[in-house]
């Protein structure tokens, strides 16, 4: 019984809060995440890292089983 008034006092606290993202929070979001491809993406094509990725795929297909 007590476990169920809690729940409901809890239920009823958090009804006027809002819930979920405003616009500008979306466009935040959004921003933030077109600027973390960016830079992933300048990471990822740089000839260092390519480099990498060609020795780590040359040596898997090279592996003498």
């Amino acid at each position: 019984m007590l476990a169920r008034w809690g729940r409901i006092r809890l239920l009823a606290a958090g009804a006027g809060r809002e819930r979920g993202m405003s616009t500008a929070e979306y466009a935040v979001g959004t921003i933030a995440a077109c600027a973390f491809a960016a830079l992933l993406f300048k990471v990822v094509t740089s000839p260092e890292v390519q480099e990498m990725i060609s020795s780590l795929i040359n040596r898997a297909l090279n592996v003498a089983g």
